[in-house]
């Protein structure tokens, strides 16, 4: 499944789990004849999940997510839910900003800026500038990124090397117990052979 096809599915789960527990809708939301629907101007999913944002203004409508190595966004003319493709898009944050290339293969605009990305990695909530330049028309849209501990890249990151230095303690452990139950049984067949050897030799000498 395509990136564009994840954030597609998750902002419609969201939207239909906003529906049956009765909750207020996600900004932009569109309701089943294509009716916007009030709510806040940002939203951010559940702890232990992608960090995600929606956000919309007059002209446009967004879903962005952090993952992967990339910020990556959907946009949408806010009328007509129609995509917004080719696009100059800008992502500005705590003093960083980057361009946000379009992807003709996958539909989506993605920022890859190490700073930035460092930036909005950190576990905290980051407000967000984006910039939607297009044909006559471009708009601002403001949202805030939550970031958990969980959810930041560098904790994952620390939790796997505990896991690796966790799994190579355990291995070595594993490999002095097979070194010694070897060198014990290497010694008890040295024993037997040694006790073998002397009985015969005892036969003999009774012979």
């Amino acid at each position: 499944m395509t990136r564009i096809s994840l954030l597609r599915a998750l902002a419609s789960a969201t939207l239909a789990a906003s529906f049956s527990l009765g909750a207020v809708a996600s900004p932009g939301a569109h309701g089943p004849n294509g009716e916007h629907l009030d709510g806040p101007t940002t939203a951010a999913v559940p702890a232990g999940g992608r960090p995600r944002i929606e956000t919309r203004s007059e002209q446009f409508e967004l879903v962005a997510t952090l993952d992967g190595g990339e910020f990556a966004m959907l946009i949408d003319r806010f009328a007509t839910n129609e995509p917004v493709l080719n696009a100059q898009v800008e992502v500005a944050s705590g003093g960083l900003k980057a361009r946000a290339p379009f992807h003709d293969d996958i539909g989506d605009y993605a920022v890859a800026d190490e700073a930035l990305l460092k930036l909005l990695s950190q576990p905290g909530e980051h407000a967000i500038v984006i910039s939607v330049s297009h044909g006559n028309e471009s708009g601002l849209l403001n949202a805030t990124l939550k970031v958990t501990a969980e959810q930041a890249p560098q904790a994952h990151a620390h939790a796997a090397s505990e896991d690796h230095e966790h799994e190579h303690a355990s291995g070595s452990r594993r490999l002095w117990i097979v070194i010694g139950l070897i060198a014990a049984v290497l010694l008890a067949i040295a024993a037997w052979r040694r006790r073998a050897g002397a009985a015969r030799t005892w036969k003999g000498g009774q012979a």
